[in-house]
């Protein structure tokens, strides 16, 4: 019993993040634009950093615009390695634009 508890202790505990999906041209992948605030630690100034994670989007269900929450996962290729975890609000960019033409 014991290793199997130290096994749980040394897992490492998988980042979650949100962020605002900014492509989904890619086939079951979706570029997601995290964006982060934090105040410099000398100058006390607050700062804002963006940066895109490319994340595995299995059953294409998210569109751009939509805010999802996705977690770090086991590499799937070079530079996808995210997972998509849930669509927290999806974009109202489809809807707006079809009831701006009738």
């Amino acid at each position: 019993m014991s290793k199997e508890k130290n096994a749980t202790l040394t897992q490492k505990k998988k980042r979650l993040l949100s962020g605002e999906v900014v492509s989904d041209k890619m086939d079951k992948t979706i570029v997601v634009r995290v964006v982060r605030t934090f105040k410099h630690p000398l100058f006390g100034k607050v700062l804002k950093a963006e940066k895109n994670y490319k994340v595995h989007d299995q059953n294409e269900q998210a569109a751009k615009g939509d805010v999802v929450e996705f977690q770090e996962g086991r590499p799937l290729s070079k530079t996808k390695h995210m997972h998509l975890i849930r669509i927290v609000k999806k974009s109202d960019l489809g809807v707006s634009s079809v009831e701006q033409t009738l």
